[in-house]
């Protein structure tokens, strides 16, 4: 098991030269292929707009247009300008003015594995506020979210896995496998576990499955009485100098509302080092 297709999300974040350098030292580490998609929501004016501006709304699309256009290109540029730099010998470039999750969706069901960033609190839209969470649930594919600020030089060197024994954390640590097997260390910690849920002792049958791979794990059990669950991963973390949390990402979504657990949500909002999570 490799991961041989790696798509990377791109828009116009001023974060999005970090998530493509992540991208592409995962490309290069794998040997594998690395889809760039652009995506934009599509422009569409309000229906009171189009009665009362008149012919002036034409002109305002055509400026949209055009700003657009501009957008792609330079996007374009900079992720070009960014793979030549390090060399990388596969790569990829796509464009889609669309619903963001539902173009990363569909693209993501040919590729291995998703890299986005973190929702950008400066971005007050909806699209972008939500993006991470439904993609998460949404993608049928592990998504790894690399936070807004900071430097990531390596990732998956050193791995924190979140284990709760539950369908979620069982799909991320498979989705995970490739990196668990060129980590140098690898912790698994069950936060809080609840008494017959993980064997004799939480995190162990774990241990032996992912040793079958050839993964060597430290296995640790944290009663998180402290903090809640999201904030115990992260200073665990930090206190193993980890570049790494793989976890499942709890949630479920209706119409117009994405319910996420707690841990989940505290991870997405605080993260300080990149986060593999499936769904």
């Amino acid at each position: 098991m490799s991961y041989k297709t790696i798509l990377v999300n791109i828009n116009s974040s001023k974060s999005c030269v970090i998530r493509v350098e992540v991208a592409i030292n995962l490309a290069m580490q794998h040997d594998a292929h690395l889809v760039a998609l652009h995506t934009l929501a599509p422009f569409a004016p309000p229906s009171y707009a189009m009665v009362h501006m008149g012919p002036e709304i034409t002109e305002i699309i055509k400026a949209q247009e055009n700003a657009v256009a501009a957008e792609i290109a330079r996007a374009k540029a900079d992720f070009i300008k960014q793979t030549s730099t390090s060399g990388i010998r596969n790569g990829e470039w796509r464009t889609t003015i669309d619903d963001p999750v539902d173009a990363m969706s569909l693209h993501a069901r040919y590729a291995d594995i998703v890299v986005i960033g973190q929702a950008d609190s400066s971005d007050g839209s909806e699209i972008a506020v939500d993006f991470p969470a439904r993609l998460v649930l949404a993608a049928g594919r592990p998504v790894l979210i690399v936070p807004n600020a900071g430097s990531f030089d390596s990732t998956g060197k050193r791995i924190l896995i979140a284990w709760n024994g539950s369908r979620e954390a069982t799909q991320a640590v498979t989705d995970a496998i490739p990196l668990l097997k060129l980590a140098d260390n690898v912790n698994v910690m069950a936060v809080n576990p609840r008494h017959g849920e993980h064997g004799s002792v939480p995190g162990a049958d774990l241990g032996t499955y992912l040793a079958r791979h050839g993964v060597h794990v430290d296995v640790m059990t944290n009663p998180g009485d402290e903090l809640d669950v999201g904030n115990e991963l992260l200073s665990r973390a930090a206190d193993l100098s980890a570049d790494l949390i793989v976890m499942g990402g709890y949630g479920h979504s209706r119409v117009r509302e994405w319910i996420l657990g707690g841990a989940t949500r505290t991870i997405l909002e605080s993260m300080t080092i990149p986060v593999l999570m499936s769904h």
